[in-house]
This record gives structure tokens, sequence and C-alpha cells, in this order.
């Protein structure tokens, strides 16, 4: 692959930096600080708006989509650089309308949806009018393997009936937020790839309750956050099932592989991100007569930090090509990614964490909700072990051995 930018993802990046330097960066420590002073978090603060507004007028918006009619026309590997840049900030990828579930749920629709679906949620979704969640894992069932699934969408003449509980449904709590992607056993009798169905949920629909919002270790994630959310026969048309009944497993590879490569490159920019500041404070700080980097094998860990980053970036953009290029290894790349990346940023946000003492561990530096979401990362879009599972499975098929190996 050619690791060289293309001449559009230069071009964008370099007015997404000026954009995110110029007029996110100095106003995204006072966002955060009016948010966690509400009481209620659950709102959209002025600012964002006006960020939208002006990110519309750069051409920094719907950058993720692959169509250039409605988005940026990117690729897989045109896309990660702008994703890493993003990563830097908490809220760059909201303001230019490429934050998560978003980002997938509007993939899914421009993938699979009718016309009719497009029309009444993938339009106001691109235009950044409204919001939605994403609605598949489960409080009772170990949802690392899908077919534990009890949440239900069945067929009832040309209705469908949905009925269960989900959790972790993230974007639930955003005040715009509109529709959800519901996930739900259709045909127990199927083979187990065509078992479950995607429905669209309005979510002012009768049935349909947000029972609580979940933190995530301290953080609410507010204003989109992340929910319990109960389903008791919410009665839809068979119209607002995507693609058709059995097709969920489809609709969630095709959705997931893209959104592990954003996940992926967004924490690298978060790790870049730790990393500057941990070289900010070895260098200012002095503890023993010495600057901290002088201290405590303080430089090796800087070190070894550009190492990681580094390796994991090009692991990405590998992934990257190797979807964009329908290639089967892909897969196997991918679950590589999503177990090196999140523990990658793990660590070296960890390191910033130790070099910054105690203030490392408050708000006044955003380490800590750095280390959550790399922590989180380690369990949404499939835990580690999972992903681990892939790529052994593919190792061993290599050699004859296991149930892909033919």
């Amino acid at each position: 692959m050619d690791f060289q930018h293309s001449t559009r993802t230069q071009a964008l990046l370099e007015r997404l930096t000026t954009f995110q330097e110029r007029d996110i960066t100095p106003r995204e420590e006072p966002y955060h600080r009016e948010l966690l002073a509400r009481e209620h978090p659950w709102v959209v603060l002025p600012v964002i708006e006006e960020l939208k507004a002006k990110a519309k007028q750069e051409g920094l918006w719907n950058l993720f989509l692959p169509d250039e009619a409605r988005g940026a026309g990117l690729s897989n590997v045109e896309y990660a650089p702008l994703a890493e840049r993003m990563g830097r900030s908490l809220i760059t990828a909201e303001v230019c309308n490429c934050n998560a579930p978003d980002t997938g749920n509007m993939e899914v629709l421009w993938h699979f949806g009718s016309e009719e679906q497009k029309e009444r949620w993938l339009e106001p979704l691109l235009a950044g009018e409204i919001r939605s969640a994403f609605c598949m894992t489960e409080p009772e069932v170990a949802s690392s393997d899908a077919t534990n699934m009890q949440a239900t969408a069945v067929l009832d003449g040309d209705e469908v009936l949905l009925n269960g509980l989900k959790w972790w449904s993230t974007g639930v709590g955003h005040p715009k937020c509109e529709v959800g992607i519901f996930m739900g056993l259709t045909d127990p009798d199927a083979d187990r790839y065509h078992q479950h169905s995607m429905v669209l949920v309005p979510m002012d629909t009768p049935g349909v309750k947000v029972e609580r919002m979940l933190d995530t270790m301290g953080f609410s994630d507010a204003p989109g956050g992340h929910g319990e959310v109960s389903f008791n026969d919410v009665r839809l048309p068979s119209s607002a099932i995507i693609a058709g009944p059995g097709q969920a497993f489809a609709i969630a590879q095709a959705r997931l592989g893209p959104g592990r490569i954003h996940h992926c490159m967004r924490l690298i920019g978060l790790a870049e991100l730790s990393l500057e500041l941990a070289c900010r404070r070895a260098s200012e700080r002095t503890a023993f007569g010495k600057p901290l980097a002088n201290l405590g094998g303080n430089r090796e860990r800087i070190a070894d930090a550009r190492i990681a980053i580094d390796q994991a970036r090009l692991h990405v953009l590998h992934a990257a090509w190797l979807l964009d290029t329908s290639s089967p290894a892909a897969l196997g790349a991918v679950s590589q990614i999503k177990v090196a990346v999140p523990n990658m940023a793990q660590r070296v946000v960890d390191m910033a964490i130790q070099l910054h003492g105690g203030a490392g561990l408050s708000n006044d530096v955003p380490l800590a909700g750095a280390w959550t979401a790399a922590r989180a990362l380690r369990i949404a879009d499939g835990p580690d072990e999972v992903h681990r599972g892939v790529v052994a499975r593919l190792e061993l098929a290599r050699y004859g051995k296991g149930k892909w190996s033919s």
C-alpha cells in the first residue's frame, strides 16, 4: 500500500487542523466545564451548534461517508488520518457530524435502507438535525455472543412487534435523539446468521422507555451518553425493518468494519494528545532537582509510547487498505487492531497520568476521560477475547487446524 496521503486527504487534514486549533481547542475546556457544572447535562450547549455551522461552512462535514454527493467520498485509508485528528478532541467528531453511533447508523441506512427510510431518517441525520442510537447489547446475557440475544422482533402480519431490554444504547440521552436501531430475534429456527433483524424505532413510539442513563466509570458522556432502554409491545410497520427480516448479522458486519477503523484512529489521536501532554509535563516539572523527563526511566517510557503509537497507526492503515480492496484478510486485520489499539492507548494514557501525578486523575486535564475511553473500547464493538479468538482461528486455519481450516 501507498502510505502517502491522497491530495484530498492532505487538503482536508490541513483545513481540519486549522479549524480545530483556531475554533475548537480554545472553546473545548470551557464547554466541558459548563457541562460538568450542570445538574442536568443532557443538553446541547449553543457553542456546539455554532461550531457545527462553522464546520459546514468549512466543508468539514460528513467526512466519513464514501459518497461524494452526501459526504467527502473518501476511502477508509483516506478518512483514517482525519479520524485521528478528530480524536485529539472530545467534541470535534460531533462538530463535524462524524460521531458514533451516528456514523455507523448513517452508513447502515446508506448501504441498506429503503428510499423511504433514507428520506425519513438518513437525510436529517446527514444534515445534523437529529441524532440516533444503536440498541443491541442486553443486561441479562453475554452480549459478546449475539446469538444469546433475548430481545425479539416478531413479524405479525404487516407489522413487527418488539420486546426486550437493551443497555449501553449509545446516544439515547441526547435531546435530539429521534431514532434508534433495535436488533432482535425474529426467527429462532433459521441458521444462526439469519435469525435476527434490525428495526428503525422512533424514540417516541409507545412502549419505548429510557429507564436510566449509565455512567462509564464515573463519566456520563453527556449529552449523548449510554442508556438502558425497555421495549414493551412496541408495534411498527414491517417497513421499519432494515433490508428485510433476518439480515441483521450481514448488516452488522458491514457496519462494524469501517466503524472499528474510525474508533481505532480516533484512539490514536487521543494517544497522540496524551503523549504531547506527557512530554510537556515531563519537560516543565521538576522533582529532586531534575526535570521529570530525566527521572525514573521516563525517557524510555516516552520513547516506547512513540514507538507504540506509530506501530498502531501503520497497523490500522493496513487494515483500512485491506477493507478498501475487499481483501479476505481484512477480517483478521480488523480484529487485530481492535485488540491492539485500545490496549496501546490505555498504556500511553496511563503513562501520561503517572507523569501528571494527582492532576492526571482530575478533570483539570483530559487524561482520566481519555483512559476511560480507551478502556471502554476494549469491550465495546466486541471484547478483546472475541477478537483474539478470530485472529487465532484464522492463524490456525493456515495449518489445517480448527473449524475454519476448510
